[in-house]
């Protein structure tokens, strides 16, 4: 018994102690471990903890800057428009944002017409869990499952394309007007980024709708009420095709240019310039947002910080005198209808076009067109096409044979005064003659003369001595230097003739040039027979002889203004267009000046094909008149049809040229010409000078105005000269 107890005594205290070691043993571990925590690794784990990230978001929808016409008033402006706007985080769950849609449909009204089918397919598998589990088996999940080569998100991918494949159109189609006003709100949600407001209704937002949503805002997170803008053309600006379009919010970034803006730091719904003026000056005309750095945390947004205050655009003055450009849309209008209406004289007239141009700084005070075309509803009207100044080339006529005479001049084929026999032209089967000689006969003419009657026999021979050619009357054959063609378009360039005025607007083109070095192609193109050329480069040529061999390239952008911060007022300059020389006509004065006068004597010259109506004009104009043999393409028929263009170039006054013109009548008449092109003419230039009249009563021509573009033309100057 006793030997029993003492072993019992000794078993105790060994099954403490090793208790005690465990215990110990596990103190040690957990306050290693803590060490390691603590002092080791502590610094590493706290930052983890109070770890942070600055988002850097662009907030706000800053208007585009205006656009004002040569004389300050405004052309293009941004009306203000009640807003509402959805702000997610970076956290925002798909549910909750499907929840405050809910509510927002409650209190505003939202037309359903931008949902697509897509749309409509997120959102039933989206509202119908439950069913779209359904849509696809366990057995094709499990499959995909156990490829090796697809991940999680792949396999995620690939079920969620079958459920989209395989919902019904019974399905997509069972939504009421209440479900579908929520997916609207709800489709406008996702088109934004995270921290950044995206417009989900500005336009028809009554205050009532403003109201109700101000009041719900707590129950809203995310929804603001604020003021958005809308891009107006001030009273109907006549000036609609050059001045492009801006997308809306709901359009936002074009396809074709996603990536290029994204990667200049614009948002997918943000608007900008697509076509012509509003998309060239893009980069001036844009607002500059707010730039904001928010403070975050596992999504959620702790602080803000303004890094940038937001601005309106750029204010851009034009070249363009809108009140002349009025007036002369409704000369072309009027003269065109007129004629229009001759249908047995002019069946396909349907187009007319002038250009006006200041012959020494190239800026455009007009480009006007108009053509018929269908409207909405199918019925014809006159529509603006302007765009076709620049983008529509026709056979223009006799009116290029000012440079004809001075590209003799250039090849040294032509002396200044010589004259020439003009007869009709007959050789290698061809016969040319004009209608000079049809009603007076043949006669000896020198280069002013044969400039004033518009003898195409003088244009001719000058041509074939261009290219090295005898003209020997009634000779079976002609042969020609067929480099001729090359030599006589080569100078045509220098005028601006076949090729790009450098105009500041997308989409311009440089004419056609025919294919055929046959002898009859180059008479024909010494008389504006063969090659097509642009309303634009017809003012631009003229303009070059006008001012005395400068070619200037033609621009609508005069000024460019920082915003301005008093109502009503503009900006101070920011940039001033000035002109530029594209190149310098290499003939003497004397030879430039002998064009000039045949110039003048088609106005003023008894037998000018211009005298009739310009002979009596206060403004001293000279200019050529043309007329075309064209084609008219029928698009019923596919058959192109024999017409005739009538053309019109000059300028005034003419010994010191501030305005030059192009007037061009494609497909304008049949058998007799109805001088539309010379009326229109006449009638733009009568306005032009009626008008500077009236501006320098009324005080436009304001010194003070002069004295700040010219201080802002020095500074860009010395600011080169820096460079």
């Amino acid at each position: 018994m006793n030997v029993k107890k003492k072993k019992k005594k000794t078993h105790v205290p060994l099954r403490m102690n090793l208790l005690f070691i465990t215990v110990f043993f596990l103190f040690s571990i957990l306050i290693l471990r803590l060490g390691v925590v603590q002092i080791v690794k502590g610094k590493q784990y706290e930052a983890e903890v109070q770890r942070t990230e600055n988002v850097i978001a662009n907030n706000g929808t800053p208007p585009r800057g205006k656009i004002y016409d040569r004389y300050r008033n405004v052309i293009v402006d941004n009306v203000p428009l009640n807003a509402i706007t959805y702000t997610r985080t970076q956290n925002t769950k798909t549910e909750e944002m499907l929840e405050v849609a809910e509510r927002l449909a409650a209190l505003i009204e939202m037309k359903p017409d931008k949902i697509t089918d897509r749309d409509r397919k997120d959102y039933w598998l989206l509202t119908h869990s439950k069913e779209a589990a359904k849509l696809v088996s366990r057995e094709e999940i499990k499959k995909l499952e156990d490829n090796d080569d697809l991940t999680e998100e792949d396999v995620n991918k690939k079920v969620y394309a079958m459920q989209l494949e395989r919902i019904t159109e019974k399905d997509i189609q069972s939504f009421d007007e209440k479900e579908l006003e929520i997916l609207a709100i709800f489709r406008e949600f996702n088109t934004g980024y995270a921290l950044s407001p995206q417009i989900i209704k500005n336009k028809g937002v009554s205050v009532a709708e403003m109201a109700r949503v101000n009041e719900h805002l707590y129950t809203l997170p995310g929804v603001n009420v604020t003021t958005d803008w809308e891009r107006v053309n001030v009273g109907d600006s006549t000036l609609k095709s050059i001045l492009g379009k801006v997308s809306t919010s709901q359009q936002g970034l074009p396809k074709e240019q996603v990536s290029d803006l994204t990667s200049r730091g614009y948002s997918l719904n943000d608007r900008v310039g697509t076509t012509y003026f509003e998309s060239q000056y893009e980069n001036d005309l844009r607002g500059q947002k707010e730039k904001v750095e928010y403070v975050t945390k596992n999504g959620s947004v702790l602080d803000t910080r303004l890094i940038s205050e937001g601005h309106s655009g750029n204010d851009v003055v034009l070249t363009i005198d809108v009140k002349l450009q009025k007036e002369i849309e409704k000369i072309v209008s009027e003269e065109l209808s007129k004629q229009a209406a001759k249908y047995w004289d002019s069946p396909y007239l349907d187009r007319a076009f002038v250009v006006m141009m200041d012959p020494h700084t190239g800026e455009i005070l007009s480009m006007v067109g108009k053509k018929y075309g269908e409207n909405a509803e199918g019925k014809r009207e006159l529509q603006d096409y302007a765009l076709g100044t620049y983008t529509s080339f026709y056979g223009m006529g006799s009116i290029v044979k000012g440079a004809t005479v001075l590209t003799g001049y250039m090849t040294d084929k032509l002396r200044v005064g010589e004259v020439i026999y003009d007869e009709v032209i007959k050789t290698g089967g061809l016969e040319k003659s004009s209608w000079f000689i049809k009603s007076k006969g043949e006669m000896y003419l020198n280069d002013i003369q044969a400039l004033e009657i518009s003898s195409n026999g003088y244009m001719i021979k000058t041509a074939l001595k261009i290219a090295n050619a005898t003209y020997i009357p009634n000779a079976a054959t002609i042969d020609i230097d067929i480099e001729a063609f090359d030599v006589m378009r080569n100078h045509f360039h220098q005028f601006g003739l076949g090729v790009k005025t450098g105009i500041d607007l997308p989409g311009e083109v440089d004419g056609y040039v025919g294919s055929e070095t046959i002898p009859g192609k180059l008479m024909d193109f010494s008389i504006g027979q063969y090659d097509l050329y642009t309303p634009l480069q017809m003012v631009q040529y003229v303009s070059t002889i006008a001012n005395g061999g400068y070619r200037m390239e033609p621009h609508i952008m005069k000024e460019i203004r920082k915003p301005d911060h008093e109502k009503g007022k503009l900006g101070p300059i920011k940039y001033v267009n000035e002109p530029k020389v594209l190149n310098r006509i290499n003939v003497s004065e004397r030879e430039m000046r002998q064009v000039q006068l045949g110039f003048y004597q088609v106005t003023h010259g008894s037998r000018g094909t211009a005298y009739t109506q310009f002979k009596d004009a206060p403004y001293d104009a000279a200019g050529k008149s043309g007329t075309a043999e064209a084609f008219y393409y029928n698009p019923k028929t596919g058959k192109n049809l024999e017409t005739n263009n009538t053309t019109l170039i000059g300028y005034a006054p003419f010994d010191n040229p501030e305005i030059a013109f192009s007037v061009v009548v494609p497909f304008s008449h049949q058998d007799q010409d109805p001088y539309v092109s010379k009326t229109i003419g006449k009638r733009v230039m009568d306005k032009y000078f009626e008008l500077k009249k009236a501006y320098e009563k009324e005080g436009y021509f304001d010194a003070s105005v002069n004295e700040e573009v010219s201080e802002a033309e020095q500074e860009q100057t010395e600011e080169r000269e820096a460079e």
